[in-house]
C-alpha cells in the first residue's frame, strides 16, 4: 500500500487531519487499532475554541455542529459560595462551543467515509520504519495479516500509549511530566444542566464541574482520591456529594437521576520534546497532554492539527520545508501556554492532600483578586476561549 500521508491514530486530531488534507489532495490511510464503534463509545469533553470551531468549518463538516452545539459566552467559578463570571463575550469578543466530542468525531468519520478516504480499522502491532530518512514506512497486523504502507510522512495520532512517541529516540526525546494526587470521579446523566453555563466549583470539600452535552445530558464530576473506583460510588452518594461542593442556590435546583457511565480519569500534565523526528510528526495526546480543568485537550490537538496540516500542504504545494522544518517549535510555543493555563486552573480550583494554610489563603487571594481585576478576568478568557495560533 501507498499513500502520502500516513496517520496512526483515529480519533479526532488523526480524522480532522485527514479530512484537511484529503480536502487539498493529499491522499492519506488513517490507521486505528480499535473498531469504530469502539472510538465512538468513547466519552469525552467537548468544550470547542474558535479555532476548533474553524477547522471543522475548514473541513466542511461544520454543519451538525453549529445546529446542535451550545454556544457558551462565559462561564462561573466559584470558591464556596462565592462566585465569579467570567465573561468571554464581552472580554475577548468570542465565545465557545459545547459540542460533544463522540459527536464531532463522528462527524468527522461520516465525512471521511463519504469522501472514500481509507482508514484501516483494528490494525495492530503498528510499527513505524526508517522515520528518519525520506523513505519511511509503516507495519501493522489486520486479521492475522501483515500488511505495509510506505510514505512521505507519518503523523503519530494515536495518544499516550500509541507508539509513535515512543518512535522518537530516547537520546533525542526528553519528557516533562506532572502527575496530580487526585483524579475526576465523573458520571454522565439523562437530566437537564444545572446551569445553561459551565459551573468549576472549589469547596473545602474538593473541586466540582458542572457540564453538559446538550439540554436532556448532563456531565459532572468531583475531585476524588486516586484509590476509590467508580463502583464504589452510588449515584446517591455522588449527587449528595456534588450538592455540598457547588454553590447553595445551584445545589437546591439540581436535578438527578441514574447515571448511565461513571469513571475516574486521573490528572496529569505532560509534554514531549520534539514534536519532529525526521518525517515524523506527533499530534495531539501523543506529545502532550493537560488536565481537563481547562478545557484544552482536543484543543491543543486542533492547533497542532493546524500547524501540521498547513506545513504539509506547503510542501507539497509549494516544495517549500519551512512550515515542516518549524512545526515543533510552533507547536510547542502554543502547547506550553496552554499547559500552564491548564495547570494555573488545576491549583485554583483543587485542594491537595499536603495544602497548608497558606496556600489555602493563597488561593482564596487568587480568586478574590480575579473577582475584582478585569485584567486578570480578560487572561482567564483570552486562554480559555483559545490563544490565536
Amino acid at each position: 500500500m501507498r499513500t502520502q500521508v500516513c496517520i496512526i491514530g483515529g480519533g479526532p486530531s488523526g480524522l480532522l487531519l485527514g479530512q484537511l488534507l484529503h480536502n487539498k489532495g493529499i491522499d492519506t490511510v488513517v490507521l486505528e487499532r480499535k473498531t469504530r464503534d469502539y472510538v465512538l463509545s468513547r466519552i469525552r469533553a467537548g468544550v470547542l475554541e474558535k479555532g476548533m470551531v474553524d477547522l471543522m468549518h475548514e473541513a466542511g463538516l461544520g454543519a451538525r455542529m453549529d445546529a446542535e452545539g451550545y454556544i457558551h459566552d462565559g462561564t462561573v467559578l466559584s470558591y464556596d459560595d462565592r462566585q465569579i463570571r467570567i465573561d468571554f463575550k464581552e472580554l475577548t469578543g468570542t465565545s465557545v462551543v459545547v459540542y460533544g466530542q463522540t459527536e464531532l468525531t463522528r462527524d468527522l468519520y461520516n465525512g471521511r467515509e463519504k469522501v472514500g478516504a481509507k482508514t484501516e480499522f483494528e490494525a495492530e502491532d503498528v510499527q513505524i520504519h526508517d522515520a528518519d530518512t525520506d523513505h519511511p514506512y509503516v507495519t501493522f497486523t489486520q486479521h492475522g495479516a501483515q500488511k505495509r504502507i510506505d510514505c512521505d510522512y507519518i503523523a503519530g495520532c494515536d495518544g499516550f500509549h500509541g507508539v509513535s512517541r515512543q518512535t522518537i529516540p530516547t537520546s533525542v526525546r526528553r519528557d516533562f511530566e506532572k502527575v496530580y494526587p487526585f483524579g475526576w470521579l465523573g458520571i454522565l446523566s439523562e437530566t437537564p444542566p444545572v446551569h445553561h453555563e459551565l459551573i468549576y466549583a472549589n469547596s473545602s470539600r474538593g473541586f466540582a464541574l458542572c457540564s453538559m452535552r446538550n439540554e436532556n445530558l448532563s456531565r459532572y464530576y468531583i475531585q476524588c482520591p486516586l484509590t476509590d473506583k467508580p463502583e464504589n460510588w452510588s449515584d446517591d452518594a455522588f449527587w449528595a456529594e456534588l450538592k455540598r461542593r457547588i454553590p447553595q442556590e445551584y445545589a437546591e435546583t439540581l436535578v438527578t437521576g441514574p447515571s448511565i457511565e461513571k469513571s475516574i480519569a486521573p490528572l496529569r500534565s505532560f509534554v514531549s520534546e520534539p514534536m519532529r523526528w525526521g518525517r515524523l510528526f506527533l499530534c495531539g495526546d501523543a506529545a502532550h497532554i493537560v488536565p481537563p480543568t481547562g478545557a484544552k485537550g482536543l484543543n491543543t490537538a486542533a492547533s497542532d492539527v493546524q500547524y501540521l496540516y498547513t506545513a504539509l500542504v506547503q510542501v507539497y504545494e509549494e516544495k517549500d520545508s519551512e512550515g515542516i522544518d518549524r512545526y515543533s517549535e510552533k507547536a510547542l510555543s502554543r502547547i506550553w501556554k496552554a499547559e500552564r493555563f491548564s495547570w494555573w486552573m488545576t491549583n485554583l480550583l483543587h485542594r491537595f492532600p499536603d495544602q497548608s494554610d497558606f496556600d489555602i489563603r493563597m488561593q482564596i487571594t487568587d480568586f478574590e483578586f480575579l473577582a475584582s481585576n478585569r485584567n486578570a478576568q480578560a487572561v482567564l478568557a483570552e486562554n480559555y476561549i483559545g490563544l490565536p495560533y
